[in-house]
């Protein structure tokens, strides 16, 4: 390897070391009056109750990690548990430093997977096929949750709107994304349609006029539609990972509501799942890191709305909100600069 090309991964590092560190400023600078809200909250509640976040994210992880083995494993992949374990950390980290919607987690994944001898492809459509069965996972438990507030009377013309609307937009979201991804034609044509839409944004800020190639792009559509078809053809395999799936969605649920039983109130679970629900969908589209001030205000509003009053529901979101994100950001960034420092697509 050449001096000039060492130098070259030397200034790049060191650029993305830098940039980490500054969106990670500015992510503990937006937050620094809810860290201060803990802190004054904390000998309000119930520390043992609290202490349950730690295996309820484990268990979060763990499912994480067991879905992309399993994914790959019906893709011809064979990687380890602890190499998925770990990068479920650093994705973790890397969507909540760049607020993307998850697109930054998904060219970081592709990078990461490198090191596994995974292809960009089928990293891609590993993440593709994650977001596909949270979507469709999810469906069932915000039934569930408007059962629950039927139940206790909660369920008022304003809550059962918004949770129709979930369920239709997870309902046709998931059948627009299989018909696309069902047919070739289709498939190219939608995402190249995508493609040159991009390049023409990027085109007012660079001079060459096709910053992705076109040609390329469409190699890979053909690709990730191909191991589509793999995946279709074991879709058997598919019930282990809807199962962590649900594990996920259920192991994030219980951690808000492990702050409520910290705060001594036994609240509605169909009111949290639906707010947890607004919230995130909310926070995708947020162009602050971990979608700071919407997730909180939505959340907020919605378990009002359900009544749940805005003294108990504010400082549990919060709590949860920072304890939440350091328990992810704290272990996520440590493997993140690991795999910095020995070149993401080479780190094991």
């Amino acid at each position: 390897m050449s001096e000039e090309t060492l130098a070259r991964r030397a200034r790049w590092k060191l650029i993305l070391t830098i940039l980490t560190f500054a969106a990670l400023a500015i992510l503990i600078y937006s937050i620094r009056s809810e860290i201060a809200s803990v802190i004054k909250n904390l000998t309000k509640v119930n520390l043992w109750a609290l202490l349950l976040i730690l295996p309820l994210e484990f268990l979060n992880y763990d499912a994480y990690a067991r879905l992309y083995r399993k994914l790959f494993k019906t893709l011809g992949k064979k990687v380890s548990y602890k190499s998925m374990f770990r990068l479920t950390l650093e994705l973790n980290f890397v969507n909540h430093i760049l607020p993307s919607g998850g697109v930054s987690g998904i060219s970081y994944f592709g990078v990461r997977m490198r090191a596994e001898g995974v292809s960009g492809t089928k990293a891609t459509l590993a993440q593709v096929m994650k977001f596909f069965l949270l979507f469709v996972s999810f469906q069932p438990i915000l039934v569930l949750a408007l059962l629950f507030l039927s139940i206790r009377g909660h369920a008022n013309n304003f809550v059962i709107l918004i949770a129709s609307s979930i369920i239709t937009l997870l309902i046709v979201g998931t059948f627009i994304g299989i018909y696309i991804i069902e047919s070739r034609e289709r498939i190219n044509s939608t995402l190249t349609n995508l493609t040159k839409a991009i390049n023409a944004v990027l085109g007012f800020f660079r001079r060459n006029k096709e910053t992705i190639d076109i040609k390329g792009a469409q190699h890979t559509f053909n690709e990730l539609h191909d191991n589509y078809m793999v995946l279709k053809g074991n879709w058997r395999d598919l019930k282990m990972p809807f199962f962590y799936m649900v594990v996920a969605n259920l192991t994030e649920i219980a951690t808000v509501y492990a702050v409520y039983i910290a705060f001594g109130h036994l609240v509605n679970f169909g009111a949290v799942v639906l707010a947890y629900a607004i919230a995130n969908f909310a926070g995708l589209i947020s162009v602050l890191p971990a979608g700071i001030g919407i997730y909180e205000a939505l959340m907020t509003g919605v378990l009002a709305a359900t009544g749940i009053p805005a003294e108990l529901s504010i400082p549990v979101t919060i709590m949860y909100r920072v304890l939440n994100m350091f328990i992810q950001l704290v272990p996520g960034y440590y493997f993140y600069q690991k795999a910095v420092r020995a070149g993401l697509s080479t780190y094991k």
